[in-house]
């Protein structure tokens, strides 16, 4: 069985770990560097993307999971974790630090405040039918490099913002995909880190 880390420094930990678990994974919080290197394969969840940052240096994880995520390991980024893959974060703060693991500019909060969240059904592609998406305070991508795939536009139209991207071993959605009960996207993860 894939045994699949969630992030567990800030965000919707327990709400992933579940979802993995019943998209047929092993699901470990992780906090370490020692847990790191015991997955083989991460969630980043969502919460705040500075403070997440802040967070990865604080507990020695940043470098660690640099190396992983360099080697192949597969990674999946929800709402802050988007960010924290994003080669280029626009209105991000100059101490904030990514991962650089998708070729993408990402937009932090481009769609409003915490008052602007919104709920739609979304065309996913892989997804044979629409996806219920929760967005809550959600960045955009702006940019995707030749080797990043969109998933999904917010809308549902060909001109609006981009809001799922995957590119090789990693997946990113602007939106929470584990409120919801529809784990659909867990077990597309789930098969991307079983396949690697």
């Amino acid at each position: 069985m894939v045994r699949i880390g969630v992030l567990a420094l800030q965000g919707d930990v327990g709400e992933h770990v579940r979802a993995l678990e019943e998209s047929g994974a092993r699901a470990v919080s992780v906090r370490r560097p020692s847990e790191l290197a015991s997955v083989d394969a991460m969630v980043l969840p969502g919460g705040e993307s500075t403070t997440m940052s802040k967070l990865l240096v604080a507990f020695d994880l940043l470098e660690p999971l640099r190396e992983r995520l360099g080697a192949g390991m597969p990674v999946w980024g929800t709402c802050a974790g988007m960010i924290l893959l994003a080669t280029d974060v626009l209105d991000g703060r100059e101490d904030q630090r990514s991962l650089g693991v998708l070729d993408m500019t990402v937009r932090r909060n481009a769609f409003g405040r915490q008052v602007d969240s919104w709920e739609e059904d979304l065309d996913v592609r892989g997804l044979d039918a629409p996806f219920h998406a929760v967005f809550i305070r959600a960045p955009r991508v702006e940019r995707v490099g030749p080797g990043v795939e969109v998933l999904a536009r917010a809308g549902n139209s060909a001109d609006g913002a981009v809001v799922a991207v995957r590119g090789g071993r990693a997946l990113a959605t602007s939106f929470h995909p584990e409120v919801g009960g529809d784990h659909r996207l867990h077990r597309l993860f789930v098969s991307m880190a079983d396949g690697s």
